[in-house]
């Protein structure tokens, strides 16, 4: 049986909410420069450019796979959806793909809550971005 035909070992799912538009969010991940600050280790191709509702990658290096950030317009802001399905390019042990699952999972997370705290500038969710309250 292929590989590819196997489920992958590792299946992460994260959503986060951060209180600007899907563009604001997808233009933090347009650039392929940012891909390698996020994912130094992973070598990523785009499947599918959905523009402000995210983008769809294959995943080779550390990992192979897919990846996908799906922006989702809710009240004033994004909901940031993340999934990566992959599986390490060289086996591990279970206990290893745990820890390997973990540091995906806080990593994801982390670039999240970074991308929040840049973007949103210190805006409250229903609270009008700062150019707003000007006028």
């Amino acid at each position: 049986m292929l590989a590819s035909q196997n489920a992958p070992a590792l299946d992460i799912v994260d959503e986060t909410f951060l209180a600007v538009p899907p563009g604001t969010v997808a233009a933090a991940f347009a650039d392929p420069r940012s891909w390698a600050r996020y994912w130094p280790d992973l070598v990523l191709e785009v499947y599918t450019d959905r523009g402000d509702q995210g983008l769809r990658w294959t995943v080779r290096g550390a990992l192979v796979g897919t990846m996908e950030v799906w922006l989702e317009p809710v009240l004033d802001g994004t909901l940031l959806h993340y999934f990566l399905r992959a599986t390490p390019e060289t086996a591990l042990r279970p206990r290893e793909l745990r820890r390997e699952f973990d540091r995906r999972a806080r990593a994801a997370k982390t670039i999240a809550l970074g991308l929040k705290q840049v973007l949103e500038d210190g805006r409250a969710p229903g609270v009008p971005p700062r150019a707003e309250q000007a006028g």
